[in-house]
């Protein structure tokens, strides 16, 4: 049997007031003539963060517009951009949910890629090691921080750039930057660790490994969304933990039915992640009962609303490249029902199973 060689973040820091370590920690990278840049969420534009942020010299701070999950052609765009104004970095920095970390990752692995961002979706396409980078989530729950891929929309699928040289070197874990997060926002993003733990726990992948770290992050989530009354300080200390434990479950295990089926909502709709994932979750009963059932009661008990409907004026044509899209997802598949996946999740069941969201 071949076992996985894992690849890591390369440094954790984590704490409350950790941020403002960040001057220190990429000072020791930082090299003659190459700025450090850095993509924020453009969400923290004219906000008390953007002006924590410690750039220097030539170093630039770029608001990125994550209002929709990162396309290749933005992660090219921004690579080609910075290649011509500046030739060198010295590192990229992603501060925001996880669609900043992703596009972060990406735009790093292609300043040293040739081509298009497209050319590597997949598994272990990609060849050179990108520009030292550094991942700071100002949301939990993605386990972008600490996943070997970078989930982008391209032209013709919505795949990860899954390599070694994706995860960070460095992550920045401070609980003070998820302070505040639209209420909303916060349930989706940490429903997506939920699943998570969820689709790893119930699946074929699963290992002591994976079982170790999701039994954790789940225990977490149900710490903050089903025990507590009231958020607080504490809630944000352990779901930022409940998103790093769930992301490295899932780093040596999988994901399942959910985010394969999301992934062909996000293409074609432009569904953001968390929300997408619960959109499908909810309707999931065939083969994650007792966590749907949790799941429902925690939407209930949280006040939150589930889009529904989202399927109901789409063509045939728009089913087929959402199935298309699905389909492609062949290791979510097989950790979620096995081997003979392909004889279980049929074209035709997975038609019905998008009709009903």
């Amino acid at each position: 049997m071949a076992f996985r060689n894992f690849k890591m973040v390369g440094y954790v820091i984590y704490g409350r007031g950790s941020f403002d370590q960040l001057d220190e920690i990429i000072s020791t990278q930082r090299k003659t003539g190459a700025p450090m840049v850095f993509l924020v969420d453009h969400y923290f534009e004219g906000r008390p963060l953007s002006t924590r942020i410690p750039a220097k010299n030539h170093d630039k701070i770029i608001f990125v517009d994550v209002t929709y999950e990162p396309k290749t052609s933005y992660v090219d765009s921004l690579a080609g951009r910075l290649k011509e104004e500046f030739g060198a970095l010295s590192g990229i920095i992603g501060i925001g949910g996880g669609s900043t970390m992703d596009l972060a990752k990406a735009v790093a692995l292609m300043m040293n890629n040739p081509g298009s961002s497209a050319d590597y979706q997949g598994w272990d396409l990609v060849k050179n090691p990108g520009v030292y980078k550094v991942g700071i989530p100002t949301l939990s729950g993605t386990g972008a921080e600490v996943s070997r891929t970078t989930v982008l929309t391209g032209p013709t699928k919505k795949l990860g750039m899954n390599s070694d040289f994706t995860p960070f070197d460095q992550i920045v874990l401070d609980p003070e930057l998820t302070a505040g997060a639209i209420v909303n926002q916060r349930f989706y993003t940490g429903m997506d660790c939920y699943i998570h733990c969820i689709e790893s726990l119930n699946g074929t992948y699963l290992n002591e490994f994976s079982k170790s770290y999701g039994e954790k992050a789940l225990q977490l989530c149900r710490d903050v969304f089903v025990k507590k009354d009231s958020w607080d300080a504490a809630c944000d200390d352990k779901l930022m933990m409940a998103s790093y434990a769930g992301g490295m479950s899932i780093a040596y295990s999988q994901v399942g039915v959910a985010h394969a089926v999301s992934y062909g909502l996000s293409y074609l709709l432009g569904t953001k992640h968390g929300i997408g994932n619960c959109i499908v979750f909810d309707h999931l009963e065939e083969y994650y009962p007792e966590g749907v059932r949790e799941f429902k009661y925690m939407v209930e008990k949280n006040g939150i609303d589930i889009p529904k409907n989202i399927c109901s004026s789409l063509t045939d044509e728009q089913f087929n490249n959402m199935i298309d899209v699905s389909i492609g997802m062949k290791p979510l598949w097989e950790n979620a029902l096995g081997k003979d996946w392909e004889r279980i999740m049929t074209r035709d069941k997975l038609r019905r199973l998008y009709e009903k969201l």
